[in-house]
C-alpha cells in the first residue's frame, strides 16, 4: 500500500476565517463609502429633502403664531408631528446627522483631492504623441527653416497665450486650463464653508420674535420676546444691550387691478437706542422695512408681518372692566380677515370668553355670509361667539394666547336658545345675555410683528456662496487644452506637425490651432499640406 507523503505543517490558526472582515477593514471600507462623491451628492439631496418639511409645515422658531393656529387645526397630526421634530425641523437630532455626515463627507471627498490637484498643478505637460495626424485638429506643413527655429518660435507663441511649455527630443508640449479642476475644487470647498457659517449660526446665535402693537416697545430681555429660540452654545450675556420703541405704521394699498386690497409696502417707523439704560446712546430713527433690516450691534431686526388689534373691552355682570386693551388678531389671508380671542378671567359672576373674526372691510352676501373686500380698514367690524365657564388660566398649564381653552365652558346663546353672536362696528357696544355683562369695540390698533435674530456665521456663509460663484465660473469658462508642436528634418527641408486638444469638450480649436500655425511659419511664404 502506498504512503502519503508527509503533509507540511500548516500555519498556526489566527482566529479569523476567510473571506471574514476584520473591524479595521470594515472600517476603512466604511470610511470610503462615506468619503465618495456619489456619496456627499446623496446626502446633499437627502439635506435638501428633509429640509422641505421646514418650508411647508409651520415653524416654531420661525412662526410660532402660524405653528400654533396650525397645530390647534389639526389635533390628530401634532402629537405625531412633534414626535417627529417637524414643528423644529432645523433643530431636530436627525437634520443634525445628516448635516454633520455631510460635513465629514466633503471633507473626506477634497482633502485628498487637494494633494492630487497640487501634484498635477506642478507637473509638466504630458510627452509629445508619435503620431501627432491622428488627433482631432492637426495640420502639417513644410519650411526652410532649421526645426530649433521652429521650435523657438513655438515656445514664444506659447508662452504669450500664457501656455505651460516643456520642451521634448525634437517637439514642444504645451498645457493651459488646469485651473479648472481648481474651480472644481472650489466649489467643493464652498459648500463645506457654507455649512460651517451655517453650523455656527446655529450653534452660537439666536432667532426670537415679538409682536408690538404700533405705540409700544421693547427691550432686549428675555422677558420681552413671545418666542426665543437660542443655539445650544448661546448665553443670555451675548445680547446686545437696546430699546425699540414702534412709533408709526404706513401701508399702501393696491386700489385697483387683480390684486386690488392688496398691500403693496409697508413700513415701520421705530425709534431705537443701543446700551443699557443708564447709559444708552442717542435715539435714532429708522424706516424698517421687509427685507432692509435694522442692525442693532450684532442683532439684525426684520419687519416680517402686520395686522389689526381691536381695541375691545369686556365689562362683567357687575359692571366692570374684566378685560380692555388691544387685542391682536392673526390674519389668515390677503384680506386681513383675521382670527382672535378674549379672555376676560376677571369677568364675575363667571369668566368671559370671546373666540371669532375681525372684518377691516366688512361685507356681506347671501352665498358667502361675511367676509372683508380687502385689507384696508375702510369698514372694520368683529363677530365673535362667545363663552362663559372656566378658562382654564388658574390651572397652571402653558396656554397659547391666540387659542381659547372651550373644554370647561358653554357656548353662550340667546334666552330662546337660539345663536348669539357679537356682532360690532366700530364704537358699538353689545349687552351679553344672561347678565353676563356687554362688549364694545372701542377702536383700532396696528400690531407689527418684529423678529430678532444674531447669525454670527452668516459672513463665513455669504463667503461660502461668493466662493461658490467663482468656483462655477472657473469649472465654465476655464477651457483646458493641450497644444503640441514637431519639427524634424525631412530631406532639404523641415517637416512641422502641429497639433491641439481641447480635454473639455465642447470648444473650437480649429481657430486656434490656425493661429499657431500661422505663428510658427511667420512672415515667410510656405507650402501648406
Amino acid at each position: 500500500m502506498r504512503g502519503r507523503s508527509p503533509q507540511p505543517d500548516s500555519e498556526p490558526d489566527s482566529g479569523r476565517r476567510s473571506g471574514e472582515l476584520t473591524l479595521r477593514e470594515l472600517l476603512r471600507w466604511s470610511w470610503r463609502q462615506l468619503t465618495s462623491m456619489r456619496t456627499a451628492l446623496v446626502l446633499l439631496l437627502l439635506l435638501a429633502l428633509v429640509a422641505i418639511p421646514g418650508s411647508v409645515i409651520p415653524q416654531q422658531d420661525v412662526d410660532s403664531l402660524k405653528t400654533s393656529q396650525w397645530q390647534d387645526d389639526h389635533p390628530q397630526l401634532t402629537p405625531i408631528y412633534e414626535r417627529l421634530g417637524l414643528f423644529d425641523v432645523y433643530q431636530s437630532p436627525w437634520f443634525a446627522a445628516i448635516y454633520l455626515l455631510l460635513m465629514v463627507s466633503l471633507v473626506g471627498c477634497f482633502v485628498p483631492r487637494i494633494g492630487v490637484y497640487w501634484r498635477a498643478l506642478r507637473a509638466q505637460p504630458p510627452a509629445t504623441p508619435r503620431h501627432l495626424d491622428r488627433l482631432p485638429d492637426h495640420a502639417s506643413y513644410r519650411t526652410d527653416l532649421a526645426p530649433e527655429e521652429v521650435l523657438g518660435r513655438a515656445r514664444t507663441a506659447l508662452r504669450r497665450s500664457r501656455i505651460r511649455v516643456a520642451d521634448g527630443e525634437d517637439s514642444v508640449a504645451a498645457e493651459r486650463g488646469r485651473l479648472r479642476e481648481a474651480g472644481n475644487l472650489l466649489f467643493h470647498v464652498s459648500v463645506l464653508v457654507v455649512l460651517i457659517g451655517v453650523g455656527i449660526g446655529s450653534l452660537f446665535g439666536f432667532r426670537g420674535g415679538v409682536i408690538l402693537v404700533v405705540g409700544n416697545g421693547m427691550s432686549s430681555s428675555l422677558t420681552q420676546y413671545d418666542e426665543f429660540q437660542p443655539g445650544s452654545l448661546f448665553s443670555e450675556d451675548d445680547l446686545n444691550e437696546f430699546y425699540l420703541d414702534v412709533d408709526d405704521f404706513d401701508v399702501e394699498w393696491i386700489t385697483s387691478g387683480p390684486s386690488q386690497g392688496q398691500a403693496r409696502k409697508f413700513i415701520s417707523h421705530v425709534t431705537y437706542a443701543e446700551g443699557a439704560p443708564d447709559g444708552q446712546s442717542e435715539p435714532q430713527e429708522y424706516d424698517l422695512r421687509v427685507n432692509h433690516p435694522l442692525s442693532i450691534g450684532d442683532t439684525d431686526v426684520f419687519l416680517i408681518g402686520h395686522g389689526y388689534a381691536p381695541v375691545i373691552t369686556v365689562r362683567d355682570g357687575n359692571g366692570d372692566v374684566a378685560y380692555s386693551g388691544p387685542t391682536i388678531f392673526l390674519p389668515e389671508d390677503q384680506s386681513f380677515q383675521s382670527i382672535g380671542v378674549v379672555k376676560a378671567s376677571g369677568a364675575r359672576p363667571e369668566q368671559i370668553g370671546l373666540e371669532g373674526w375681525f372684518y377691516p372691510t366688512y361685507a356681506f352676501t347671501d352665498e358667502t355670509g361675511p367676509f372683508s373686500v380687502y385689507g384696508k380698514a375702510t369698514n372694520p367690524a368683529i363677530s365673535m361667539q362667545v363663552y362663559a365657564g372656566d378658562l382654564g388660566l388658574e390651572s397652571g398649564e402653558a396656554q397659547s394666547v391666540y387659542a381659547l381653552d372651550k373644554s370647561d365652558t358653554e357656548l353662550v346663546t340667546k334666552p330662546d336658545g337660539s345663536m348669539f353672536r357679537v356682532d360690532l362696528g366700530l364704537g358699538d357696544t353689545v349687552t351679553l345675555p344672561n347678565g353676563l355683562g356687554s362688549v364694545e369695540f372701542e377702536g383700532l390698533e396696528r400690531w407689527n410683528k418684529i423678529q430678532l435674530s444674531q447669525t454670527p456665521g452668516k459672513w463665513i456663509a455669504l463667503g461660502g456662496v461668493v466662493l461658490a460663484l467663482l468656483g462655477l465660473l472657473g469649472s465654465l469658462f476655464i477651457r483646458p487644452r493641450r497644444a503640441w508642436v514637431r519639427a524634424r528634418r525631412d530631406g532639404d527641408g523641415t517637416l512641422v506637425e502641429v497639433a491641439v486638444l481641447d480635454r473639455a469638450g465642447g470648444d473650437d480649436v480649429r481657430a486656434v490651432l490656425a493661429d499657431l500655425v500661422t505663428a510658427l511659419q511667420g512672415r515667410e511664404s510656405e507650402e501648406s499640406t
